[in-house]
């Protein structure tokens, strides 16, 4: 693919030690703009405002109120726009300030580079990167923008984003950059979207942004993120709401002016009944109810990159993680050498030294306790000549160093790949041959060694004729020089965790790249349950219907592959289970992205921080626990509205639908509807404040349209029910004229749709389970400002009358006998629905 290149400022052969200055950064910065691949569209305040006033409702009711001004009826024109431009601003500072919180928070694992500034390095945020800026490179960073290496050291590079070739790419600086109109295998070029897997390099960037050759594939597959099971539960409520409101809006319509009407106050009448229908609040509720949720997940540890992820997170039935650093501490131990065949030795931990003191790739926590001993006396005698990176084929890293007896191969892997490759074995008194015999009894040891927990590297050698290039094949008739025994104990009270998590619904499932003896050992330690370990070379031969059949019943899967992981992820969600992944090595990213919910840490490498949706700043289990309940928290405050939107409010405007067939007028004036349900909202502006039972939040939720549309049919009609019964009342016992009909019908509508979420906050018994102080607040306020209204200086301009006393007497008796039926009603379909 032929490379677009930015002309980066003038940079000298001085500029090269100090790199781009911040002024000449600065002014590049504003030359080619930020550097995103694909730009996010950000809008300013107006712009943001601008769809909710494009919203066909509410262009409806503002033309509907310039049509009333212009037939005299002003104080009713006022009254609508008074009502829309309430109702926008709600809704539109809740949403702003919680989208502000959140990208806040997106900002504080937003993705860096290490960048040579004013002769100084230091991080910066990728999209400040330009060109012309000298970058460094290491093992697991992202490249953050097309470049030139200026110099590399056994660099190897993971392309197969833009080359969809799975083996790393060799890369070295030259003197010269080949020029020409396809550049995209020069090796001396790193692009954008690619990762290092071995080796350190510096380079210039030459393209940024849309310009980078990863960039013109962004913008070209610029498309919406796949949707969340969440955002397709949204999806369907709204088409569900909205083929309701159509067919009410057009039967009142049409049934005002066939019983002649005004037409007038029949196309008002149909449209504050739609607006009254439409739950108009519910991106805001679930935005501030979501960033809530991520605001304060970040206080105990959970940054959540993507909100719709929330939902997904605490839906979360089966999490999968390697064992090390989640089940135990991943700082290392070192427990001694071996020889091949069991004997203690010193010299494994000196030949396994000088192989992780040269390597470049990205340093393990076994590299680290290596390291931690003492250095070879004759180290700095050695230099590297290259290196074979590793890779999870192989499941070995080699090192080719040389001294002045000449050069050799130093190997160091898992033991069940590095002894095919032995010939002889490392004795006391020199080489012996390893035969069948010995391979047997080497195998012994370490399978022994495995089964006591401890984590166990071959590490082999040889003489090396010197070549220009190296490949695996070079890691052949070795000897084996013997075994690094390495401890990690399990976190203390990951047991009682692990417990936690299946209390709560979760499966725990360990997907590790150590041999089954190990994974065996430590899962027993913890409490999981191990009566059968399925291992990468069995899982090969299982086609993926049979694989979706055992990842049901098997907790432990060892000696797998990131492509074996991604396998094992596909056949649970096949199974309709909601996965988390937990990872953090470069390795780790593709399972990320195929996870419902992809988990990294803080200190991950680059590429699996930046594939995760959610970032840990600490690898704890409890940590993760608590983030996945307070995902189910804000899944459980999302649902209240939806079930109050599809109960009695539905319930009240069908009622309202059906009154205006028969009685001889508007049984609500349509500013009193609107009124009604801006009251209505705003007693539900302070849900995501609310508390969730511990009982819901001890199971994963998912998604479930059929509850929402049980909850219509079931609670809509109790709702109408009582309606009805009020307009009896007002027409056989009061003999209530229009204005007090209206009033009346006002004040009863309002009390029940709103002192309802009381009973439907709770799946259970509403006495035992206490509302957050805000909610409570906001709701008697409604109530009660709904119910003195008739009293106030307004009643006359919104066209109420005051009640009589003996109203307040069948109100209490309709509200409590109404909450108490729609609490009966509700124990059994939340029954039906936890079954």
């Amino acid at each position: 693919m032929a490379i677009q290149e930015q002309p980066a400022p003038v940079v000298t052969t001085a500029d090269t030690m100090v790199g781009l200055s911040t002024v000449a950064a600065q002014a590049a910065l504003r030359t080619y703009g930020p550097n995103e691949p694909a730009p996010p569209r950000r809008f300013g305040v107006i712009m943001q405002l601008l769809p909710q006033l494009i919203n066909p409702l509410v262009l409806i009711l503002l033309g509907a109120s310039v049509v009333a001004a212009t037939l005299g009826e002003v104080v009713n024109a006022m009254i609508i726009i008074v009502m829309v431009t309430l109702s926008l601003l709600i809704n539109f500072l809740q949403t702003y300030h919680s989208q502000r919180a959140v990208e806040a928070l997106r900002q504080q694992v937003a993705p860096t580079a290490t960048v040579l500034r004013d002769g100084v390095w230091g991080e910066l945020a990728r999209r400040a990167v330009v060109p012309g800026d000298i970058i460094r490179l290491g093992p697991g960073d992202l490249v953050p923008a097309d470049a030139t290496l200026l110099e590399a050291v056994d660099l190897h590079m993971q392309e197969a984003s833009l080359t969809g070739e799975s083996l790393p790419a060799q890369k070295a600086a030259r003197a010269t950059s080949a020029d020409g109109a396809n550049q995209a295998d020069a090796q001396d070029r790193v692009y954008l979207g690619t990762s290092v897997v071995s080796g350190t390099g510096i380079a210039r960037i030459t393209a940024t942004g849309s310009a980078t050759t990863f960039g013109a594939i962004a913008t070209h597959l610029a498309t919406r993120p796949v949707e969340t099971a969440f955002e397709r539960g949204i999806r369907q409520f709204g088409y569900l709401i909205m083929r309701t409101v159509v067919f009410l809006v057009l039967f009142v319509f049409l049934i005002g002016v066939g019983f002649q009407h005004n037409p007038f106050e029949s196309l008002l009448f149909a449209i504050a009944l739609a607006v009254g229908l439409t739950p108009e609040f519910l991106p805001m509720i679930t935005t501030i109810t979501l960033g809530q949720g991520a605001i304060h997940m970040a206080k105990l540890g959970v940054i959540v990159k993507h909100l719709p992820a929330m939902q997904n997170f605490g839906s979360i039935d089966v999490l999968c993680s390697d064992k090390t650093g989640t089940l135990t501490s991943g700082t290392l131990d070192y427990a001694g050498g071996r020889d091949a065949l069991g004997a203690v030795s010193d010299r494994p931990q000196r030949v396994g030294y000088l192989n992780s003191a040269f390597q470049t790739g990205r340093k393990s926590p076994l590299d680290s306790a290596i390291l931690a001993q003492p250095a070879p006396d004759d180290l700095a005698d050695y230099h590297k000549i290259a290196e074979i990176p590793f890779d999870f084929e192989r499941r070995m890293l080699s090192v080719i160093i040389a001294d002045a007896a000449g050069a050799r191969i130093i190997t160091k892997g898992a033991p069940e790949s590095v002894l095919p490759r032995c010939q002889t074995w490392e004795s006391a008194t020199g080489p012996q041959q390893l035969d069948e015999a010995a391979r047997q009894r080497s195998a012994a040891a370490f399978a022994e060694l495995s089964g006591q927990g401890y984590r166990v590297l071959a590490v082999a050698t040889g003489p090396i004729a010197i070549a220009e290039r190296y490949t695996p094949a070079a890691e052949q008739d070795l000897v084996l020089v013997g075994y690094l025994v390495f401890a990690d104990p399990p976190l203390p009270d990951i047991g009682q965790t692990i417990n936690a998590l299946r209390d709560d619904g979760i499966a725990v499932k360990i997907i590790t790249g150590d041999n089954a003896q190990v994974a065996r050992h430590v899962c027993g330690q913890v409490g999981i349950a191990v009566d059968e370990i399925l291992e990468g070379a069995d899982l090969d031969r299982l086609d993926d219907a049979a694989l979706a059949q055992r990842v049901e019943h098997v907790a432990v899967f060892a000696r797998v592959s990131p492509a074996q992981k991604n396998r094992i992820i596909l056949a649970l969600r096949h199974r309709r289970h909601v996965v988390g992944y937990l990872g953090d090595g470069i390795n780790d990213a593709p399972s990320l992205h195929t996870a419902d919910v992809g988990i990294s840490v803080a200190s991950a490498a680059d590429v699996a921080r930046d594939a995760a949706d959610i970032i840990l700043t600490q690898r704890d289990l409890r940590v993760l626990q608590t983030g996945i309940l307070e995902g189910r928290k804000a899944f459980g405050n999302v649902m209240k509205y939806l079930l109050m939107g599809t109960s009695s409010n539905f319930g009240n405007m069908f009622s309202m639908a059906a009154a205006f067939v028969f009685l001889p007028f508007l049984p609500m004036l349509p500013t009193q509807i609107l009124l009604n349900n801006f009251l209505y909202d705003l007693s539900q502006v302070t849900i995501p404040t609310d508390n969730v039972d511990e009982t819901y939040i001890r199971q994963p939720r998912h998604w479930d349209i059929r509850l929402i549309r049980n909850f219509m049919i079931s609670i809509g009609p109790i709702s109408s029910i009582y309606d009805f019964l009020t307009f009896g009342m007002m027409l056989a016992i009061f003999h209530a004229p229009a204005s007090l009909f209206q009033t009346g019908w006002f004040v009863e509508s309002l009390a029940t749709q709103t002192l309802v979420l009381f009973v439907i906050r709770t799946a259970g018994n509403p006495f035992r389970s206490r509302p957050s102080r805000q909610l409570t607040v906001t709701i008697l306020a409604v109530v009660a400002g709904g119910a003195l209204l008739p009293y106030t200086p307004l009643a006359a301009l919104l066209g109420f009358h005051p009640l009589p006393a003996v109203y307040w007497l069948f109100l209490t008796a309709m509200v409590g006998t109404y909450l108490a039926l729609v609490q009966v009603v509700k124990v059994r379909l939340m029954a039906r629905w936890a079954a």
